[in-house]
């Protein structure tokens, strides 16, 4: 079991950005945000892989971009041109999977194969 410390949300104005941190208690190979927008299920948004290009969901590709910084093992996820139905609670998930390689391979099984979560935090977006 791997901790998941998130920050960064707020509330912003659409079109407005914001940065999230998630810090993880140990390096970790596969490491993905998870959004939980109102009314509907909990999806993955983008997932950083051990090797390769990372993913993303159709609805932020364009939009936002995770990253990684191994030495302080935080990722990232910054959100441009946000828009009201990017509001939700955003949750920092993280797995062991040295092999995979980009990341689509990480978010195969979905949010089941993810065993660390964060607590998640809340982005509002106002129009």
């Amino acid at each position: 079991q791997v901790d998941l410390v998130e920050s960064g949300g707020g509330s912003v104005q659409t079109g407005g950005s914001l940065t999230l941190s998630c810090v993880s208690s140990q390096l970790i190979t596969c490491m993905a945000w998870f959004r939980q927008t109102p009314g509907k299920e909990r999806e993955g948004v983008a997932s950083d892989p051990p090797a390769g290009d990372p993913w993303y969901a159709d609805s932020v590709k364009g939009r936002f971009t995770v990253s990684r910084d191994v030495a302080k093992n935080t990722l990232y996820l910054q959100m441009n041109a946000l828009q009201p139905e990017d509001t939700g609670i955003y949750y920092c998930a993280a797995r062991r999977s040295a092999w995979c390689v980009g990341g689509e391979c990480c978010m195969k099984g979905g949010e089941a194969v993810f065993p660390s979560w964060g607590q998640g935090t809340q982005v509002t977006v106002s129009s």
